[in-house]
């Protein structure tokens, strides 16, 4: 019978044929008969199954060897005895080795008939023993599959005790070397059921022993941990993770990240390699396992591996969202990973420029699977722009993308911010943060934010772009009797020559600080100003009157009076004067006042007075009027609660124009006008000269607000109006925005758009006597007969404050270097040259401080910023007086100067050159550093032609490449 059957395979008959001789054959086998020639049958039968050629051999054996077992289960026992199959395993059949296979195949046909033999226990002893040795021996996937299914279909070839363990380890250890090289979709998907079979065993075992766990647990963070760049483990290795149970999770996490043996360098590289898994498809609770770690190690806070790690890996995972069958999972770390980066916008700022491009792809997808995904990244970025406000120019297209996306309110976005944060004490972080990196192309240095002190560093950042200040801060002699002064010298030559990206004002803020702002506490960056300019302003004061005395013995009274008379530097920059005129209506007599300012602060129009009716419920809350030199608050001028301010009819200004078409003001009605000079600036409700000329329009006390009249010696109905007859150097406007609603009885900001020009023109009153609070009774004279000259003033600086409470929310400025007419030079050669001074002023280079950011901006930025971000509202401004040849008679400014290089004191030289040398070899350092234990991880493992290899694609920058557009089903393209 074997003879036949040997000559049916080799003969040359037609297919059906062969087959039809061949079930004839396999049929007359289940008749009864004799030993030998039972043999003969299972040795043919055994050749064929893995010598035979073709497919139908091979079943043809397979079979002949159930027949054979089933109807002759003595001769197939003696035939499959523990020899054979161990000459099988290790020595391999006829010339094939030991390692293929069709071994593990025929022996796992041939167990199911001898179950119930007396040999069963020694095949399986041998099995236990000989399957250990094959996997100790990393096969390959083939051999781990045959493995894998044998052990799963008899659970007694399992090895035991502590060789079982070793199974499950080195098991672990033959997965972390599966790498897929199929193209297609068909080879891909086939890949992945082969290894999630493999990793079903270890479920198995562990089912069984779950003691096995966690020592099996440890061998996988060996394999992972492990800074080998020879060979990457396999992403693969996803597939065991997702069968461990997540009741456990908690406790192996804890015992990790407190783990001594555990190096960073070994987390660091475990834990970008476990973040390269979400690219595993249909892999589960990946992701929980990666946020679990990443909870964990900040627990024990070690920032500096999180901070290493999402800043490596957010892009990457960013990346994954492209793919629909690993989407869910990279979403969610890549949610945590963004909510929990909140000591810097590092992180989030690395996906910002690829966001709408993201947004793009994922809309165009249409399927429920991108546009959950959609709507939940849409409210991820709301709440990250919500925590880094102050980034227009990075943000406006990323606004402009997810703009028909539902917005998340501001409790939800709480919420989220709250309950996913690192830690809560952001000075545990700032060790981590700035990292060091160079300086900003736009050669201007940052500040390092403290702890909610943008409001200073916004301050501090304007007064150095206020050259004329800067200069002569920069000029001073060290004084002892002006410490305060000094500390400003000294951070504005680090800002000036420092080699950093971003200093640290921490000395400045220490000796600066007022004493009643809390620390760590947001505070109102025009009151630390106020609090700031007068400090120095008294204490040079001080100063003088010490060199006065000092002098008294050595110089003539007219010197000595001189330097008594000498005004402050503040006073020389910021100073001016503003007269108070108050007109009886009964006996016309005027009461006039003249007071020093260093900030006019303008209150909001009643919006009844604009556009639209609405009740007068509002209060300003602080810096309710102009602040003198001294400190002392003047009588509030213009503020909503001192009742209905209007302009009386024949009071209607009459509004003229000057040659460059620029709003003057009237001579009569005391308004100060705006130039049209901002071009492309759209008109909104609110201008800047809405705001001016409610500061300056007449008011009349009535009723409860009269006014006691001396002359009459009673109160009497009277007409206030204020003029300025002194401008500054540097005009400083705060835009009264933080008010107290009466009717819901809670502070409030005013987010109204205030239009902001480029160049104002304000009304200065001419007047060659100084009144010093006399009465001048005078029937014929109006309030109003006095002569005013137009000063032009430039915008150098806007802070803009992002938030909804002075209490909180987010300070930045936008400035530039505002020079004299005749020293412009305009920063790039690729703006085209305008004949006029209005059109040049748009020619200069616009910056954006932003803490420790420094970067590029424009004017249009400025113009533009609110109708982008509605809670980023312009707050204090800077203008600059522009100089015609020499300085106006009713300007109090100190000279202009031609700002050369400033020859600083030799002390501060060396400390500045000193700290520029601790930069350069802190670089080194940290560059030493990463090369140790983080260079390595940057590369991310290859899998199918991975994140690395399209990052050499312009067109997928941030790893959006061209399969964006894919199907939800879709496997082509698909990175691991």
């Amino acid at each position: 019978m074997d003879k036949i059957l040997e000559a049916v395979m080799q003969s040359s008959y037609p297919m059906y044929v062969k087959q039809s001789l061949a079930r004839r054959v396999i049929e007359a086998s289940k008749q009864p008969i004799d030993s030998e020639q039972c043999w003969s049958m299972l040795e043919l039968s055994t050749k064929l199954f893995f010598l035979g050629e073709s497919r139908f051999a091979r079943e043809t054996a397979r079979e002949v060897l159930e027949v054979y077992g089933g109807y002759h289960p003595e001769e197939f026992e003696e035939f499959f005895n523990v020899r054979f199959i161990l000459s099988l395993l290790q020595d391999g059949y006829g010339s094939l080795g030991k390692r293929h296979a069709y071994t593990l195949d025929y022996i796992h046909l041939g167990l199911q008939f001898v179950l119930d033999k007396p040999s069963a226990e020694e095949i399986f002893r041998l099995l236990r023993i000989e399957v250990l040795r094959i996997v100790c021996e990393r096969p390959n996937l083939k051999i781990c599959i045959r493995v894998s299914k044998l052990l799963t279909s008899y659970t007694q070839c399992i090895p035991d005790g502590n060789h079982q363990l070793l199974l499950c380890q080195q098991l672990i250890r033959c997965i972390s070397q599966f790498h897929c090289h199929c193209e297609g979709e068909e080879g891909i998907i086939q890949f992945l059921d082969q290894v999630n079979r493999v990793s079903a065993l270890l479920q198995n075992i562990w089912r069984i022993q779950t003691s096995l766990v966690l020592p099996s647990l440890k061998e996988l963070f060996t394999i992972i941990s492990l800074p080998d760049e020879t060979e990457t483990p396999s992403n693969a290795l996803a597939s065991v993770v997702q069968y461990i149970p997540l009741q456990l999770m908690e406790g192996i996490v804890r015992n990790l990240a407190n783990a001594d043996s555990v190096t960073d360098a070994q987390m660091m590289t475990s834990i970008n390699r476990m973040i390269d898994w979400v690219s595993w498809p249909l892999g589960k609770n990946i992701d929980k396992w990666i946020i679990a770690l990443l909870k964990g190690l900040a627990a024990v806070k070690k920032f500096s591996i999180l901070t290493e790690v999402s800043l490596s890996k957010i892009q990457k995972v960013f990346s994954k969202l492209l793919y629909p069958v690993v989407r869910e999972a990279a979403l969610s770390v890549l949610r945590y990973m963004l909510l929990s980066f909140q000591h810097s916008p590092e992180a989030f700022h690395l996906i910002v420029p690829h966001i709408p491009q993201m947004v793009s792809c994922l809309s165009n997808e249409s399927t429920n699977s991108a546009t959950s995904c959609l709507e939940q990244f849409a409210e991820l970025v709301h709440c990250m722009i919500f925590r880094f406000s102050g980034y227009p120019d990075l943000y406006e297209p990323v606004m402009e993308a997810i703009k028909k996306l539902p917005v998340p309110n501001e409790d939800r976005i709480k919420q989220l911010l709250g309950q996913n944060a690192w830690t809560s004490q952001k000075n545990e972080l700032a060790p981590y943060y700035p990292r060091l990196v160079s300086k900003s192309d736009t050669g201007k240095i940052g500040l390092i934010n403290l702890g909610n002190t943008c409001y200073m560093n916004s301050i501090l950042q304007a007064l150095f772009m206020a050259s004329d200040f800067r200069h002569s801060v920069l000029c001073l002699q060290d004084s002892s009797s002006q410490p305060l002064m000094m500390k400003l010298q000294h951070l504005f030559a680090f800002l000036e020559h420092s080699q950093r990206p971003a200093i640290t004002p921490e000395s400045f803020l220490a000796s600066s600080w007022p004493p009643w702002f809390t620390p760590g506490v947001q505070q109102d960056c025009s009151e630390y100003l106020k609090y700031l300019l007068d400090r120095l302003h008294e204490e040079e004061k001080t100063g003088k009157r010490i060199s006065q005395t000092l002098a008294q013995t050595n110089c003539s009274y007219h010197v000595k009076k001189t330097v008594f008379g000498n005004r402050t530097l503040v006073e020389q920059m910021f100073g001016g004067r503003i007269v108070t005129k108050i007109r009886c209506l009964k006996c016309h007599s005027i009461s006039a006042r003249e007071e020093a300012f260093t900030d006019l602060s303008l209150a909001f129009p009643p919006r009844d007075d604009i556009t639209t009716k609405s009740p007068k419920t509002s209060m300003p809350s602080r810096n309710t009027g102009p602040k003198n030199l001294d400190g002392q608050d003047q009588q509030p001028t213009s503020s909503p609660h001192h009742g209905v301010w209007k302009q009386k009819a024949d009071k209607e200004p009459s509004e003229e124009k000057d040659e460059n078409n620029c709003s003057l003001a009237g001579s009569r009605d005391l308004a100060a006008s705006l130039s049209c000079e901002a071009m492309g600036l759209k008109k909104s409700s609110l201008t800047l000269s809405d705001l001016i000329n409610h500061f300056l329009c007449p008011e009349m006390l009535t009723e409860d607000n009269k006014y006691r009249c001396e002359t009459c010696a009673s109160l009497q109905d009277a007409e206030k109006v204020v003029e300025l007859s002194t401008g500054p150097q540097y005009l400083i406007l705060t835009l009264l925005r933080f008010s107290f609603d009466l009717k819901a009885m809670r502070r409030r900001k005013i987010l109204d758009n205030v239009s902001i020009p480029l160049i104002l023109k304000l009304p200065l009153q001419i007047n060659p006597h100084r009144l010093e609070n006399v009465c001048i009774e005078s029937s014929s004279r109006s309030i109003s007969d006095s002569i005013y000259q137009s000063a032009t003033y430039d915008l150098c600086t806007v802070i803009v404050h992002s938030g909804l409470s002075s209490e909180s929310g987010h300070y930045y400025c936008y400035s530039r270097d505002c020079m004299d007419k005749d020293v412009h030079k305009p920063q790039s050669t690729g703006i085209k040259k305008f004949g006029s001074d209005k059109h040049l002023d748009m020619e200069i280079q616009w910056y954006l401080f932003n803490d420790t950011r420094v970067s590029f901006s424009s004017f249009e930025s400025v113009s533009n910023v609110t109708s982008f971000f509605p809670k980023d509202t312009a707050y204090v401004l800077f203008y600059r007086h522009r100089t015609h040849g020499q300085s106006d008679s009713v300007i109090e400014s100190g000279a202009s100067k031609s700002h050369g290089d400033v020859a600083l004191s030799k002390e501060l030289m060396e400390a500045i050159s000193k700290d520029n040398i601790k930069y350069l070899q802190e670089q080194e350092k940290e560059a030493r550093n990463r090369a140790a234990y983080i260079s390595p991880l940057l590369k991310s493992p290859l899998w199918w032609q991975d994140f690395d290899k399209d990052n050499d694609d312009d067109a997928s920058a941030g790893g959006l490449g061209s399969a964006a557009g894919g199907a939800s089903g879709s496997f082509h393209g698909l990175v691991f």
